[in-house]
């Protein structure tokens, strides 16, 4: 029997969930994180004389930038345009951030003391332009939209070293010396995420990924004793929402079993393992995303498209993988080359 092309476009719309899901898909679906941002022209001129609060906290400017890459290349869903700290910010955190270095905190949190300063967040009150901006999206989206969120770990990084860091020496010192301290932190934070991503749910997410992108600085004992049990209550925490829930982080090679565990639907996989072994190590019975290392997109087409259908071939076409790079865009790739990465993609797995 013919497929029509309603069938066709239909598929396509679901794509991405059903991939989520583990079930039978017509190609492998592809999206990118960082989909919207710097090598895009259009958002560069968006970006101009605004910084990217500024941009998270006006819904009809965020829409646009969560738009543009779907006018550019056939990706198979859309990020919410926002950024991790958004929420921290509206919690009472003093903060900006910069181009170039990423989120810097004014006055770092070092003690229970200074969590007086983090006050509980009420999403709809506190950050009501990302439900504003979710709500405009799903009017105009003809894919899923993906809302997300920072996992506490990252954001607690962030609060206590005040900005990026190499080897978060004061958070670690933090975890081993304060522990009734971090475990505080964890816990406003991980309500507030919580919270959070519910309220991107109910206001038309139609899947979730919570970024723990520093927590590959952990080993497994610290990992199971100061980071997992607050991962866990957050995506137990949207079991009865039926939201789709992604696990992402960076560097977590020797994490990924212990970040299945924590319950998610896929966990997202960087490009330091090679995706068959990591798939091996969360279990076939869950999904994964990744994980072509972002930097090869700057390298001749005929490297990118050699790494990338390395990556397919360890799929070895199984229900449950969606092709992502294995971090964020970076500014420097040439969009030709995503578009072209969307393309090979689709057609060297169509079933």
């Amino acid at each position: 029997m013919a497929v029509t092309s309603n069938e066709k476009a239909a598929a396509g719309a679901d794509r991405f969930l059903r991939a989520c899901r583990q079930q039978p898909v017509d190609r492998t679906p592809v999206w990118f994180m960082r989909q919207s941002g710097r090598y895009l022209p259009e958002y560069r001129a968006l970006r101009e004389g605004r910084d990217v609060l500024e941009l998270c906290r006006t819904p009809e400017l965020a829409t646009e930038a969560t738009l543009l890459p779907l006018r550019r290349m056939d990706v198979d869903a859309a990020i919410l345009f926002s950024d991790i700290m958004v929420p921290v910010a509206a919690m009472g955190v003093d903060l900006e951030i910069r181009d170039g270095i990423g989120p810097v905190v004014a006055d770092p949190i070092r003690s229970t003391a200074d969590l007086d300063r983090l006050h509980w967040l009420d999403p709809e009150t506190d950050t009501p332009f990302v439900m504003e901006t979710i709500r405009l999206l799903r009017k105009e989206l003809a894919v899923p939209l993906i809302g997300f969120a920072g996992a506490p770990f990252t954001i607690a990084s962030y609060l206590v070293e005040g900005g990026p860091s190499r080897h978060y020496v004061r958070t670690k010192a933090l975890m081993h010396g304060e522990p009734v301290a971090w475990d505080h932190l964890m816990t406003r934070l991980g309500d507030a995420v919580l919270a959070y991503l519910r309220a991107q749910v109910a206001a038309g997410a139609q899947a979730v990924q919570v970024f723990d992108s520093w927590v590959g600085a952990l080993d497994p004992d610290d990992y199971v004793r100061f980071v997992l049990p607050t991962m866990r209550r957050i995506f137990d925490g949207l079991v009865d929402t039926g939201t789709l829930r992604i696990h992402f982080g960076v560097g977590t090679g020797e994490l990924l079993p212990l970040m299945r565990e924590a319950g998610p639907d896929m966990v997202g996989v960087d490009w330091r393992v090679p995706l068959h072994e990591a798939w091996e190590r969360v279990g076939f019975d869950v999904g994964v995303q990744g994980n072509l290392d972002p930097a090869v997109c700057l390298a001749p087409w005929e490297a990118v498209e050699t790494k990338a259908l390395a990556v397919l071939r360890r799929a070895a076409g199984r229900n449950g993988h969606v092709f992502n790079l294995g971090h964020g865009v970076l500014p420097e790739t040439p969009v030709a080359t995503l578009q072209r990465l969307v393309e090979l993609v689709h057609e060297r797995t169509e079933r």
